[in-house]
Formats: structure tokens, sequence, C-alpha cells
């Protein structure tokens, strides 16, 4: 049995089902995609949660262990621009899909600004291909497992003293490039002074492999994996919460939730795990106990606004990032203890994808999603929520000098409680755990719980971390460890 149909829960049923297990994917909420549910109201259509297709590399590993690849299933565009920067001083810049145009561009921000860059992305690349080709596919037990021979060698290159902030400022002079370089470490839910240097390979993932969009959204992923899962016997259960795993010497024996009980040989958790070892297992069953999850750092919630709007709006790319000055400010609003707030000049992103895609929105409508990251915990009642939608707007309409707010048919906004609702998130967090240092790899919390036989984790909080392929891999991770251990049953 699976809990969750997450990406986690989805990609591990088409697997363990492949392999011949009968497999029941049970979910609490009425659909697939966990997080990347999908909102529709008036004819518009939102992805709840994620927006971006990057590292296309591993999407395709995926479905080559079916010997598929994802044109079977959707089709994507290469989006170009990747994306738009809107500088708080009111300059506008594209991110562009040919690599010798940044170059340029970073040439206009400082001298050798474009060598700069290119040197900075053959290290990114480097980096990213050892970590796909060596660390990534692999589930981390022991300290022994890090000191691998090719991991020793590269050690001095993964440069684990020093954040990536440090090392992007020793590179660049500008604050443009510094800011588009430092925010890409925004698709790990980290800041740039908690974050190791060497995830400066997700770099690549944008840059050099490029940005892409499936066409009808990521709904479309969500909906392939699950259509894989089910060609091979897998079941889902909708709108059924578990409630609770009943454990005799060490193995689940029951599965109990709002509408029954089940007896499952083995469990995957896709759901949040903290909520999976704390609400679901009694203390003696816990891997993790409250000590350990209060002492973790989270990556970000966040404020989602949807906005469905009655005509077209201009001047926006697909994907756009709206950078502010005073840009420690806001990580310390998110990140620092003592100074967690609601960002008052927070830096936001909105995506477009009516822009990109006919089913998004009516004729001559547009969709707008603007995400703005929040202190995981932090208080959250209508009054902030409307406080805080207006000051983003009030920016927004600004830079594009187009008052959006008046042809506004669909609202809604999703924030901190809504993540603890909808999807049992611990403190509200949108993503999980942040890369930190101490949180990467061996540090994550593990696939395999030490308490329970017959328990086994996937998603955001395992190795490898945040976004969706990496939770596909997680996937991939433990399924192999279970065939291993089980049999392939086909």
């Amino acid at each position: 049995m699976i809990i969750g149909a997450g990406f986690g829960g989805l990609s591990a049923a088409a697997l363990l089902a492949r392999d011949g297990f009968d497999v029941t994917v049970i979910e609490k909420t009425e659909q697939p995609g966990g997080r990347a549910s999908v909102y529709a109201e008036k004819g518009y259509n939102f992805d709840m949660g994620p927006s971006w297709y990057l590292m296309p590399d591993v999407y395709e590993k995926f479905f080559s262990d079916f010997d598929k690849k994802p044109e079977d299933f959707f089709i994507l565009k290469n989006l170009n621009p990747l994306y738009r920067i809107f500088y708080y001083d009111m300059k506008v810049f594209d991110i562009s899909a040919d690599i010798e145009e940044n170059y340029k561009l970073f040439d206009s921000f400082e001298e050798n600004g474009g060598k700069k860059l290119e040197e900075y992305l053959k290290s990114s690349q480097e980096l990213y291909d050892f970590s796909v080709n060596e660390m990534l596919y692999k589930d981390y037990r022991s300290v022994l497992d890090l000191l691998s021979g090719k991991l020793l060698l590269k050690s001095t290159k993964l440069r684990l003293w020093e954040n990536l902030q440090h090392y992007v400022n020793k590179q660049f002079k500008s604050d443009e490039a510094r800011k588009i370089l430092e925010y890409a470490i925004g698709f790990l839910g980290g800041s740039p002074a908690n974050t190791p240097s060497f995830y400066h390979l997700v770099s690549h993932a944008d840059l050099t492999l490029g940005v892409f969009y499936p066409q009808g959204g990521m709904r479309e992923i969500v909906k392939a994996v699950k259509e894989l899962a089910e060609s091979y016997g897998a079941k889902f259960i909708f709108n059924e919460p578990v409630k609770f795993l009943e454990v005799h010497d060490h193995i689940i024996k029951r599965v109990i939730t709002s509408k029954g009980v089940y007896e499952p040989d083995l469990v995957v958790s896709n759901a949040d795990y903290h909520h999976t070892e704390i609400d679901l297992l009694t203390p003696e069953n816990r891997t993790y106990d409250v000590n350990y999850w209060d002492k973790k750092v989270l990556s970000p919630s966040a404020m989602v606004i949807y906005l469905g709007i009655k005509r077209k709006v201009d001047g926006l790319a697909h994907h756009n990032l709206f950078l502010e000055k005073d840009w420690e400010d806001g990580f310390n609003a998110v990140f620092n203890p003592k100074m967690v707030a609601w960002p008052k000049n927070p830096s936001y992103y909105v995506n477009i994808p009516s822009l990109t895609d006919k089913y998004a929105a009516p004729d001559g409508c547009e969709t707008i999603y603007i995400l703005a990251p929040l202190a995981p915990g932090l208080e959250d009642t209508p009054e902030l929520r409307e406080a805080f939608y207006n000051l983003i707007m009030d920016d927004l309409e600004l830079k594009l000098g187009d008052k959006i707010r008046q042809d506004v048919v669909v609202k809604k906004i999703f924030a901190l409680t809504d993540f603890e609702e909808r999807y049992n998130a611990f403190k509200g967090t949108a993503f999980g755990l942040a890369h930190t240092l101490d949180q990467t790899a061996l540090f994550r919390p593990a696939h395999k719980s030490k308490k329970i036989r017959n328990l086994y984790y996937t998603g955001q909080y395992t190795h490898p971390g945040i976004g969706v392929p990496m939770t596909m891999v997680s996937s991939q991770i433990i399924s192999k460890e279970i065939k291993e251990k089980y049999g392939e049953l086909s």
C-alpha cells in the first residue's frame, strides 16, 4: 500500500506495479498529484503547485524504465525566454534559451560578465553531471556510503565549507548577476546563505538544459504517471485520509483510514514525513521524534495567488521573477528565526501559463499564478493574506503599468494553513526540508524506517530532495531496494 498520490507516490506505484506488486494507493484529497493538484473555476485552469519543467534528462530516465519517453504522453515546448527578470529599479531583462544571448546580457552587467558566466556554467555542469551519475540515484545509510573513491576525489570541488552566496559573490561583482544566479536556489527551497555552494549545479539545469512546458500543464505529468501505474494494475482510492498505522512486533499490520481498515504486507508513505511519524505512529515506533523535527531547517511556505483575468495582460513572459533591492531582508523574513515575518518588500514569482497553453484560460483571457515565499509557522489570517495580496499587486501593477485587479474574475489565495490542512505539511512548509549541508544526502530523513520493518518513505523529505524530478528519483531508489529485498514478482 502507498499512502499519498503525490509525485513520489505515483512514481512508486508505477515502478512497484511494473515489478509485479499488488499496489493500492490511498489518497487523502480528491485528486492525484499532491502539491501538483489542479484548481479550476469559470474556464480558468491552474496548476496549484509545481510549474517549472526542469532537468529533462531525469524525466527521460524515469520513463525509459518503462521503455517510454515523455513525448509518448505529453508535448513539451522549449520556452524562450526561459524567464523574465523584473529588477527593483524598473529594469527588465530576459534570460534567453540561447546561451550566447545570456553571455551578452552578463557582459552588460559587468566587465567580462559573459566569460565569467561561461566559466560558472562549466563548473555547474561538471557538478551536475557528477551528481546525476554518482550521487542522485544512490541511497545513503551511513557515512561509509559517502566516502566512495569518486566522491573523495571530487570533494575539493564540492567546496562543502562554502555557501552559495559567498561562492557567487566571488565570481561576480554586479548585483544583477548575483541575484539571477542566487535566485536559482529557490528551486531547492533554500537561501543563498544557508545552501552549500555545490548546489550551483542548478544553474546548469535552467540556463543550459533549458526550461520546458508540458502542453496542458504539469497536471499532464501527473496524468501520465498515474496512467503508467494503472497500466500495470495499480489501484487508486481518493478522499480517504489515513488516520493511524497499527504496528505489532515492528511490522505495520493494519492501516486505519477514515473509511476502513487495510492489512498490507508493505507500506510506502508519500505523505508528509513529519505527519506520518508524529501523527500516524505511536512514539515507540518513530524513527524521528518531535525534537528531531523542531531542530530541522524547513524550506519556505508560500502564499500562492491564482487569478483569472478577463482580458490579456501585456509585458509578462511565461515565467517571471520580480527581484527586490532588499534581498537579504526578504531571506531573513523567511529563514532567520529572530526576524521571521510577513515580508514588507517581497521578491516574488509570476507564472502566466495561458501565454503558452490555450487550455489554461478562456479565449482572450489570462491565468496568473503568483508565489511569494513565507516563513513556515507564521500566523495566517484572512486579514494578513489580503494585505499581502494588495502589497504584491501594488508592486506588480506599478511595474507593468496596468491595473490588473479591476479585471479579476477568479481569485483564490492558498497559504500556510492551507498547506497544513490539505497536505498535512509540517508548519505549512510548501516544499519540505531545506538543502543545508547537514540536510543533504545521508543527513536527510531515511527512505527506510529504522523501527518498522515494512515501512518505506518517498518524496521531497528524503534524498535527493525537493522538486518533481527529485521525488521521482526517490521512488526509483526505494523501488530498487524493495525489489532487491522482496524479489521481482512479475
